[in-house]
Order: C-alpha cells, then structure tokens, then sequence
C-alpha cells in the first residue's frame, strides 16, 4: 500500500499525471468498459512531455490502455485481455502488435493474480499448478518450474509483479481521504495495495463517507492523491452515476480506422 507523505490529499490532474515517470509500470483500474480512469489518462495525454517507455498492467485492457498506446507511450503490456467488448478490437493495440512496435508479455487471469499476489507478499514468486500442461510456460521464459518441497509435484513459478503507480476512478471521495468505488471491483483492491503510488480520481468530494453506503470503501491511507474529476471515466461508465457512452465508443474506432488517431487526441486533449 502506498505510503507516501501526500495521503489523503487532494491534488489537481496536472498534479497527479506528472507523478507518472518515463519507464514507469502503470496500473489502470476498473475493467473492461466499466469505471476505467479515462480522465486520468486524458491528463497525461495532455502533458507537454508525454510519458514514455511504460508498461501497462491491468486485469483487462480497455479505451484508457489503447489511447496510451495509440500517443506512444506504452513499451510493453501485461494484461489478461485488451479490447473493446462488444465494440470489437483495440485498434490502436491492434496495429502497434502487428506492426511490432509494441511488446505483450502473455499473460492470464492466474499469472497476473499469482504475479500481484507474490508483490504484496514481498516475495519473489508464488507456486501454482496455472499453465501446466500448456504451451504458455514456452512464451514466458522468465516463468520458471519448481519442484513442491513436500510432495514433489512439479509447480509454475509465477514471478512478482512490481508496480510504481495504480490509478483507480472512484464514485466519492472525503475529506478524510476514504474513497467509494461500486461492487465492480476488478483487480482494484489488490492495485491499491500492490502499488508504490496510488491515485483515486472521483466523481464527487463528501464531507465523510459512511460505512452504510454502497459499494466499497478503500479507507485512508490506500489512495496517495485523491483529483477531484467529475466524468473521469466517460466515455466507459460509472454505475450507478452514468452509462456506457456506445457511440462515443464508435466515434473513436471509426477515427482510428480512418487513420485519425492524432486529431481525436488532439480533440480530447482540448477538451
């Protein structure tokens, strides 16, 4: 869990982008198309000096990781799946991997999990029986086989998975530096505590956040920075706040296809 000297404080977006360093291992929150940290990446799309070099881990990969991507930003990707949903593939990670200017380090639900697991735990890997008999051990040549000490059954060595900085969009924040997401929670419990630094952008600022409310309440100190961002995840929704915006979903892969990545950063960028 991050333990920085800014918890629990309120920082502006331009604040909170510059924390992310060239090289970085960035985490995005939320999953698939739900409560992704849109706003957040916006922030760093709009900084003078794009961050360069990151590696991009997430549960899933959505329209925040593609948008990184597409602006050059992204070295390597570790995540168990990177698309759209129902609005097809990831245009820009689907160019970039073909045109092998981007590296995927092949992943699973179990590899990541074991990966994140082993971090927390402070230890080098964690064992499991994930992969076995498949040809995923192959492409991971940094995954290696140990033996179980007490029975001797063969066991994947999943290695830790280091993270400097995880970004999770909330539904609220107070003043305390508590923060609400909903029931949908993806791998963002285990980022807070996996991370070097952990920013919450959220929706709305409260006086106190009450135990009563729905959802889950990471408590002070997990998030480091908390921005105020109203919208920070749109287009992707924010259940209960609002929905998924389909056809800002199709405005952006018909811009991608037609070769105009650059004008509609530069549009969102503006905005």
């Amino acid at each position: 869990m991050g333990t920085s000297a800014m918890s629990g404080i309120y920082a502006t977006l331009e604040e909170a982008a510059a924390v992310v360093k060239d090289g970085a291992t960035l985490a995005l929150g939320g999953v698939t198309l739900y409560r992704r940290p849109i706003g957040f990446v916006i922030g760093l799309l709009r900084r003078r000096q794009r961050p360069r070099d990151l590696t991009l881990l997430s549960f899933t990969g959505g329209l925040e990781s593609d948008l990184l991507v597409g602006a050059g930003c992204v070295e390597r990707v570790r995540s168990a799946y990177f698309g759209l949903e129902a609005f097809g593939l990831a245009p820009m990670f689907t160019q970039f991997v073909q045109s092998q200017r981007l590296t995927v380090i092949e992943e699973t639900e179990a590899s990541i999990v074991m990966g994140i697991r082993a971090q927390i735990a402070g230890l080098g890997f964690l064992p499991s029986r994930a992969w076995l008999g498949t040809d995923l051990p192959a492409l991971r040549p940094d995954v290696k086989m140990v033996a179980d000490p007490y029975n001797g059954a063969e066991l994947v060595a999943f290695p830790a998975i280091p993270c400097d900085v995880a970004v999770i969009h909330g539904l609220a924040g107070d003043r305390q530096g508590n923060v609400l997401i909903n029931n949908n929670l993806g791998i963002d419990l285990e980022l807070v505590y996996v991370a070097d630094t952990v920013i919450a952008t959220v929706e709305q600022v409260v006086e106190r956040l009450e135990r009563t409310t729905d959802g889950v309440i990471i408590p002070h100190p997990g998030c480091d920075m908390l921005v105020h961002l109203p919208g920070g995840a749109a287009p992707t929704s924010c259940y209960p706040l609002y929905p998924l915006a389909g056809g800002a979903l199709l405005a952006y892969t018909e811009a991608c296809n037609g070769g105009r990545f650059e004008d509609y950063v530069a549009e969102l960028a503006a905005g």
